[in-house]
Protein backbone atom coordinates (compact mmCIF):
# COMPACT_ATOMS: atom_id res chain seq x y z
CA UNK A 1 0.00 0.00 0.00
CA UNK A 2 2.76 2.47 0.98
CA UNK A 3 4.66 1.58 -2.17
CA UNK A 4 1.67 2.75 -4.22
CA UNK A 5 1.25 5.97 -2.23
CA UNK A 6 4.92 6.95 -2.49
CA UNK A 7 5.32 5.97 -6.12
CA UNK A 8 5.45 9.24 -8.16
CA UNK A 9 4.10 7.39 -11.19
CA UNK A 10 0.78 6.70 -9.43
CA UNK A 11 -2.14 9.08 -8.74
CA UNK A 12 -2.23 8.40 -4.95
CA UNK A 13 1.26 9.90 -4.63
CA UNK A 14 0.19 13.21 -6.16
CA UNK A 15 -3.06 13.28 -4.20
CA UNK A 16 -0.98 12.81 -1.04
CA UNK A 17 1.40 15.63 -2.06
CA UNK A 18 -1.53 17.98 -2.79
CA UNK A 19 -3.09 17.22 0.60
CA UNK A 20 0.22 17.90 2.40
CA UNK A 21 0.67 21.20 0.56
CA UNK A 22 -2.95 22.22 1.23
CA UNK A 23 -2.52 21.42 4.93
CA UNK A 24 0.70 23.42 5.13
CA UNK A 25 -0.91 26.40 3.41
CA UNK A 26 -3.88 26.23 5.80
CA UNK A 27 -1.59 26.23 8.85
CA UNK A 28 0.59 29.06 7.55
CA UNK A 29 -2.28 31.23 6.28
CA UNK A 30 -4.52 30.97 9.36
CA UNK A 31 -2.87 33.83 11.29
CA UNK A 32 -2.87 36.02 8.19
CA UNK A 33 -6.55 35.36 7.48
CA UNK A 34 -7.35 36.45 11.05
CA UNK A 35 -5.31 39.66 10.67
CA UNK A 36 -6.92 40.51 7.32
CA UNK A 37 -10.33 40.77 9.01
CA UNK A 38 -8.98 43.55 11.26
CA UNK A 39 -7.34 45.68 8.55
CA UNK A 40 -10.40 47.74 7.58
CA UNK A 41 -12.00 48.22 11.04
CA UNK A 42 -8.66 49.08 12.68
CA UNK A 43 -7.86 51.65 10.01
CA UNK A 44 -11.33 53.15 10.45
CA UNK A 45 -11.06 53.29 14.25
CA UNK A 46 -7.65 54.96 14.00
CA UNK A 47 -9.03 57.52 11.54
CA UNK A 48 -11.98 58.38 13.80
CA UNK A 49 -9.86 58.62 16.94
CA UNK A 50 -10.99 59.73 20.40
CA UNK A 51 -10.40 63.48 20.66
CA UNK A 52 -12.30 63.97 23.91
CA UNK A 53 -9.80 62.13 26.07
CA UNK A 54 -7.16 64.75 25.25
CA UNK A 55 -6.59 67.92 27.29
CA UNK A 56 -6.69 70.25 24.31
CA UNK A 57 -10.10 69.17 23.00
CA UNK A 58 -11.65 68.88 26.47
CA UNK A 59 -10.39 72.36 27.39
CA UNK A 60 -12.03 73.73 24.26
CA UNK A 61 -15.38 72.07 24.94
CA UNK A 62 -15.52 72.78 28.67
CA UNK A 63 -15.19 76.53 28.05
CA UNK A 64 -18.64 76.76 26.43
CA UNK A 65 -20.90 79.07 28.40
CA UNK A 66 -24.19 77.20 27.95
CA UNK A 67 -25.66 73.94 26.66
CA UNK A 68 -26.58 75.41 23.25
CA UNK A 69 -22.96 76.41 22.65
CA UNK A 70 -21.79 73.00 23.91
CA UNK A 71 -24.10 71.17 21.53
CA UNK A 72 -23.10 73.35 18.57
CA UNK A 73 -19.39 72.89 19.32
CA UNK A 74 -19.71 69.12 19.60
CA UNK A 75 -21.89 68.82 16.49
CA UNK A 76 -19.17 70.60 14.54
CA UNK A 77 -17.29 67.33 14.95
CA UNK A 78 -18.13 64.85 12.19
CA UNK A 79 -18.72 62.06 14.73
CA UNK A 80 -21.48 63.73 16.75
CA UNK A 81 -25.03 64.81 16.03
CA UNK A 82 -26.47 65.58 19.45
CA UNK A 83 -30.09 66.47 20.10
CA UNK A 84 -31.80 67.83 23.19
CA UNK A 85 -31.99 71.07 25.12
CA UNK A 86 -31.36 70.06 28.73
CA UNK A 87 -28.89 67.98 30.75
CA UNK A 88 -30.89 64.75 30.63
CA UNK A 89 -31.67 64.93 26.91
CA UNK A 90 -28.08 65.71 25.95
CA UNK A 91 -26.69 62.96 28.17
CA UNK A 92 -29.18 60.54 26.63
CA UNK A 93 -28.08 61.64 23.17
CA UNK A 94 -24.48 60.94 24.18
CA UNK A 95 -25.54 57.44 25.32
CA UNK A 96 -27.16 56.96 21.91
CA UNK A 97 -23.91 58.02 20.25
CA UNK A 98 -22.01 55.39 22.25
CA UNK A 99 -24.45 52.68 21.20
CA UNK A 100 -24.33 53.79 17.56
CA UNK A 101 -20.54 53.70 17.67
CA UNK A 102 -20.45 50.16 19.07
CA UNK A 103 -23.04 49.05 16.50
CA UNK A 104 -20.82 50.55 13.79
CA UNK A 105 -17.86 48.62 15.21
CA UNK A 106 -19.87 45.39 15.17
CA UNK A 107 -20.96 45.96 11.59
CA UNK A 108 -17.42 46.62 10.36
CA UNK A 109 -15.75 43.83 12.33
CA UNK A 110 -15.62 40.07 11.95
CA UNK A 111 -18.75 38.22 13.10
CA UNK A 112 -16.50 36.46 15.59
CA UNK A 113 -16.21 39.78 17.47
CA UNK A 114 -19.97 40.13 18.09
CA UNK A 115 -19.90 38.42 21.48
CA UNK A 116 -17.07 40.70 22.64
CA UNK A 117 -19.03 43.84 21.72
CA UNK A 118 -22.24 42.57 23.32
CA UNK A 119 -20.38 41.76 26.51
CA UNK A 120 -18.68 45.15 26.57
CA UNK A 121 -22.03 46.94 26.38
CA UNK A 122 -23.25 44.77 29.24
CA UNK A 123 -20.20 45.91 31.24
CA UNK A 124 -21.14 49.55 30.61
CA UNK A 125 -24.77 48.93 31.61
CA UNK A 126 -23.97 47.06 34.82
CA UNK A 127 -23.68 50.19 36.99
CA UNK A 128 -27.41 50.79 36.39
CA UNK A 129 -28.15 47.26 37.61
CA UNK A 130 -26.02 47.88 40.73
CA UNK A 131 -27.78 51.15 41.55
CA UNK A 132 -31.26 49.74 40.94
CA UNK A 133 -30.60 46.75 43.22
CA UNK A 134 -29.29 49.06 45.97
CA UNK A 135 -32.32 51.36 45.69
CA UNK A 136 -34.63 48.35 45.82
CA UNK A 137 -32.95 46.92 48.90
CA UNK A 138 -33.13 50.33 50.63
CA UNK A 139 -36.79 50.86 49.65
CA UNK A 140 -35.87 54.03 47.79
CA UNK A 141 -37.91 55.32 44.88
CA UNK A 142 -36.34 54.36 41.55
CA UNK A 143 -36.38 57.06 38.88
CA UNK A 144 -37.85 55.55 35.70
CA UNK A 145 -35.45 57.68 33.64
CA UNK A 146 -33.00 54.89 34.41
CA UNK A 147 -34.53 52.92 31.50
CA UNK A 148 -33.46 55.63 29.08
CA UNK A 149 -29.88 55.35 30.33
CA UNK A 150 -29.63 51.61 29.66
CA UNK A 151 -28.11 50.63 26.32
CA UNK A 152 -29.21 47.00 25.97
CA UNK A 153 -32.83 45.86 25.75
CA UNK A 154 -31.74 43.00 28.01
CA UNK A 155 -30.69 45.52 30.67
CA UNK A 156 -33.95 47.47 30.41
CA UNK A 157 -35.92 44.24 30.91
CA UNK A 158 -33.82 43.26 33.94
CA UNK A 159 -34.23 46.72 35.48
CA UNK A 160 -38.01 46.51 35.04
CA UNK A 161 -38.11 43.09 36.72
CA UNK A 162 -36.01 44.33 39.64
CA UNK A 163 -38.38 47.27 40.11
CA UNK A 164 -41.54 45.15 39.85
CA UNK A 165 -40.50 42.29 42.13
CA UNK A 166 -40.44 42.03 45.90
CA UNK A 167 -37.04 42.20 47.58
CA UNK A 168 -37.14 38.54 48.62
CA UNK A 169 -37.53 37.56 44.94
CA UNK A 170 -34.40 39.40 43.77
CA UNK A 171 -32.14 36.30 43.97
CA UNK A 172 -34.43 34.36 41.63
CA UNK A 173 -34.57 37.25 39.15
CA UNK A 174 -30.78 37.64 39.12
CA UNK A 175 -30.25 33.89 38.86
CA UNK A 176 -32.46 33.87 35.75
CA UNK A 177 -30.12 36.46 34.21
CA UNK A 178 -27.02 34.38 34.91
CA UNK A 179 -25.76 36.02 38.09
CA UNK A 180 -23.88 33.70 40.44
CA UNK A 181 -24.90 32.80 43.99
CA UNK A 182 -22.09 35.01 45.29
CA UNK A 183 -24.04 38.09 44.16
CA UNK A 184 -27.31 37.45 45.94
CA UNK A 185 -25.69 35.86 48.99
CA UNK A 186 -24.85 39.45 49.96
CA UNK A 187 -28.60 40.08 50.43
CA UNK A 188 -28.72 37.67 53.38
CA UNK A 189 -26.35 39.79 55.49
CA UNK A 190 -28.08 41.65 58.29
CA UNK A 191 -26.38 44.87 57.23
CA UNK A 192 -25.85 44.73 53.48
CA UNK A 193 -22.33 45.74 52.46
CA UNK A 194 -22.77 47.55 49.15
CA UNK A 195 -19.06 47.56 48.42
CA UNK A 196 -19.17 43.77 48.71
CA UNK A 197 -22.20 43.72 46.39
CA UNK A 198 -20.36 45.86 43.84
CA UNK A 199 -17.42 43.47 44.02
CA UNK A 200 -19.58 40.38 43.44
CA UNK A 201 -21.23 41.98 40.38
CA UNK A 202 -17.87 43.19 39.04
CA UNK A 203 -16.49 39.65 39.37
CA UNK A 204 -19.52 38.33 37.48
CA UNK A 205 -18.91 40.75 34.59
CA UNK A 206 -15.15 40.21 34.50
CA UNK A 207 -15.62 36.44 34.35
CA UNK A 208 -18.07 36.82 31.46
CA UNK A 209 -15.62 39.00 29.51
CA UNK A 210 -12.86 36.47 30.20
CA UNK A 211 -15.04 33.69 28.75
CA UNK A 212 -15.92 35.60 25.57
CA UNK A 213 -14.62 33.96 22.41
CA UNK A 214 -12.52 36.18 20.15
CA UNK A 215 -10.84 35.49 16.78
CA UNK A 216 -7.63 33.48 16.42
CA UNK A 217 -4.51 35.08 17.94
CA UNK A 218 -6.59 37.63 19.92
CA UNK A 219 -6.88 35.79 23.23
CA UNK A 220 -3.58 37.06 24.62
CA UNK A 221 -4.49 40.73 24.10
CA UNK A 222 -7.98 40.23 25.52
CA UNK A 223 -6.55 38.42 28.55
CA UNK A 224 -4.07 41.25 29.14
CA UNK A 225 -6.92 43.77 28.99
CA UNK A 226 -9.04 41.77 31.45
CA UNK A 227 -6.11 41.34 33.83
CA UNK A 228 -5.40 45.08 33.88
CA UNK A 229 -9.06 45.73 34.70
CA UNK A 230 -8.83 43.16 37.50
CA UNK A 231 -5.78 44.87 38.99
CA UNK A 232 -7.39 48.30 38.80
CA UNK A 233 -10.69 47.19 40.37
CA UNK A 234 -8.77 45.41 43.14
CA UNK A 235 -6.77 48.57 43.88
CA UNK A 236 -9.89 50.74 43.84
CA UNK A 237 -11.67 48.37 46.22
CA UNK A 238 -8.73 48.28 48.62
CA UNK A 239 -8.37 52.07 48.66
CA UNK A 240 -12.12 52.61 49.18
CA UNK A 241 -12.14 50.04 51.96
CA UNK A 242 -9.12 51.62 53.67
CA UNK A 243 -10.83 55.01 53.47
CA UNK A 244 -13.94 53.51 55.11
CA UNK A 245 -11.93 51.77 57.84
CA UNK A 246 -12.52 48.15 56.75
CA UNK A 247 -10.46 45.47 58.48
CA UNK A 248 -8.05 43.10 56.74
CA UNK A 249 -10.48 40.17 56.49
CA UNK A 250 -13.28 42.36 55.13
CA UNK A 251 -10.94 43.78 52.49
CA UNK A 252 -9.89 40.32 51.32
CA UNK A 253 -13.55 39.58 50.51
CA UNK A 254 -13.54 42.54 48.11
CA UNK A 255 -10.78 41.19 45.89
CA UNK A 256 -11.64 39.76 42.47
CA UNK A 257 -8.61 37.53 42.07
CA UNK A 258 -5.11 37.84 40.61
CA UNK A 259 -4.73 40.20 37.65
CA UNK A 260 -1.72 41.19 35.55
CA UNK A 261 0.90 42.65 37.89
CA UNK A 262 -0.28 42.16 41.47
CA UNK A 263 0.30 38.65 42.80
CA UNK A 264 -1.83 37.13 45.55
CA UNK A 265 0.88 37.72 48.18
CA UNK A 266 1.05 41.38 47.18
CA UNK A 267 -2.74 41.75 47.47
CA UNK A 268 -2.50 40.24 50.96
CA UNK A 269 0.31 42.62 51.90
CA UNK A 270 -1.63 45.68 50.68
CA UNK A 271 -4.73 44.53 52.56
CA UNK A 272 -2.81 44.41 55.84
CA UNK A 273 -1.53 48.01 55.93
CA UNK A 274 -3.27 50.69 57.99
CA UNK A 275 -3.77 53.61 55.61
CA UNK A 276 -4.39 54.61 52.01
CA UNK A 277 -0.87 56.09 51.48
CA UNK A 278 0.69 52.92 52.91
CA UNK A 279 -1.35 50.80 50.50
CA UNK A 280 -0.08 52.90 47.61
CA UNK A 281 3.54 52.59 48.77
CA UNK A 282 3.20 48.79 48.58
CA UNK A 283 2.46 49.11 44.84
CA UNK A 284 5.95 50.36 44.06
CA UNK A 285 7.37 48.41 41.14
CA UNK A 286 4.03 48.10 39.36
CA UNK A 287 2.57 50.18 36.51
CA UNK A 288 0.09 51.70 38.97
CA UNK A 289 2.50 53.19 41.49
CA UNK A 290 3.60 56.41 39.77
CA UNK A 291 0.06 57.45 38.82
CA UNK A 292 -1.14 56.98 42.39
CA UNK A 293 1.97 58.48 44.02
CA UNK A 294 1.58 61.64 41.95
CA UNK A 295 -2.03 61.97 43.19
CA UNK A 296 -1.23 61.68 46.93
CA UNK A 297 -0.78 65.42 47.45
CA UNK A 298 -4.18 66.16 45.90
CA UNK A 299 -5.70 63.32 47.97
CA UNK A 300 -4.31 64.86 51.16
CA UNK A 301 -6.09 68.12 50.29
CA UNK A 302 -9.41 66.62 49.19
CA UNK A 303 -9.50 63.56 51.45
CA UNK A 304 -11.28 61.51 48.77
CA UNK A 305 -10.07 58.31 47.10
CA UNK A 306 -11.95 59.45 43.99
CA UNK A 307 -8.69 61.25 43.17
CA UNK A 308 -6.95 57.88 42.94
CA UNK A 309 -9.80 56.27 41.02
CA UNK A 310 -9.55 58.99 38.37
CA UNK A 311 -5.78 58.46 38.20
CA UNK A 312 -6.29 54.72 37.67
CA UNK A 313 -8.88 55.34 34.95
CA UNK A 314 -6.43 57.66 33.17
CA UNK A 315 -3.76 54.98 33.48
CA UNK A 316 -6.13 52.38 31.99
CA UNK A 317 -6.33 54.53 28.85
CA UNK A 318 -2.54 54.46 28.69
CA UNK A 319 -2.43 50.69 29.22
CA UNK A 320 -4.95 49.98 26.45
CA UNK A 321 -2.91 52.24 24.17
CA UNK A 322 0.05 49.95 24.87
CA UNK A 323 -2.10 46.88 24.16
CA UNK A 324 -3.10 48.48 20.86
CA UNK A 325 0.53 49.11 19.90
CA UNK A 326 1.58 45.56 20.81
CA UNK A 327 -1.37 44.00 18.96
CA UNK A 328 -1.78 46.48 16.13
CA UNK A 329 -2.61 43.86 13.49
CA UNK A 330 -5.41 42.25 15.49
CA UNK A 331 -7.72 43.19 18.36
CA UNK A 332 -5.49 45.89 19.93
CA UNK A 333 -6.92 48.98 18.18
CA UNK A 334 -10.45 47.66 18.77
CA UNK A 335 -9.89 47.45 22.53
CA UNK A 336 -8.29 50.89 22.63
CA UNK A 337 -11.03 52.55 20.58
CA UNK A 338 -13.98 51.10 22.53
CA UNK A 339 -12.45 51.82 25.95
CA UNK A 340 -11.46 55.34 24.91
CA UNK A 341 -14.93 55.95 23.45
CA UNK A 342 -16.52 54.91 26.76
CA UNK A 343 -14.38 57.43 28.66
CA UNK A 344 -14.92 60.06 25.98
CA UNK A 345 -18.69 59.81 26.49
CA UNK A 346 -18.27 59.91 30.28
CA UNK A 347 -16.20 63.10 29.96
CA UNK A 348 -18.77 64.77 27.74
CA UNK A 349 -21.62 63.81 30.08
CA UNK A 350 -19.69 65.34 33.00
CA UNK A 351 -19.20 68.55 30.99
CA UNK A 352 -22.91 68.65 30.08
CA UNK A 353 -23.88 68.35 33.73
CA UNK A 354 -21.30 70.90 34.81
CA UNK A 355 -22.29 73.50 32.22
CA UNK A 356 -26.00 72.84 32.78
CA UNK A 357 -25.64 73.37 36.52
CA UNK A 358 -23.42 76.43 36.11
CA UNK A 359 -20.35 74.92 37.74
CA UNK A 360 -17.00 76.72 37.38
CA UNK A 361 -14.50 75.23 34.94
CA UNK A 362 -12.02 74.52 37.74
CA UNK A 363 -14.62 72.23 39.35
CA UNK A 364 -15.42 70.36 36.12
CA UNK A 365 -11.90 69.80 34.75
CA UNK A 366 -10.50 67.65 37.62
CA UNK A 367 -13.39 65.20 37.05
CA UNK A 368 -12.40 64.51 33.44
CA UNK A 369 -10.32 61.48 32.48
CA UNK A 370 -7.44 61.98 30.07
CA UNK A 371 -4.76 59.53 29.02
CA UNK A 372 -1.94 59.36 31.59
CA UNK A 373 1.44 60.59 30.37
CA UNK A 374 3.47 57.88 32.08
Amino acid sequence: MFEVIFDPYNYPFWIFIILVIAGAIAVISRPFSAYVKFVYPNAKFEAIGNPFITDSELNRIVENKNLVDFKDALNASKDYNLSGDNIFELQQSLNDNLLQTIEMMQKDSSKKMKEFYDMYIEKIDVYLVKNTIKNKLDDRKIDEKIFDQAILIKTKTLLQKIIDTEKENLPEILKTYGFEKEVFDVFSDENIDYLKLDTAIDKHIINKIRQVKVPYKCDKAKELFVNYILDIINIKNILRAKQLGYGEESIKKLLLGVGQEIASWKLKEISEVDSVPQAISRLEGTSYYNALKDAIEEYNKAGSVQIFENALDALLLKLVKNISTQNYASIGPTIRFIVSKEFEIKNLKIIVKGIGEGLPIDIIKPLLITEANI
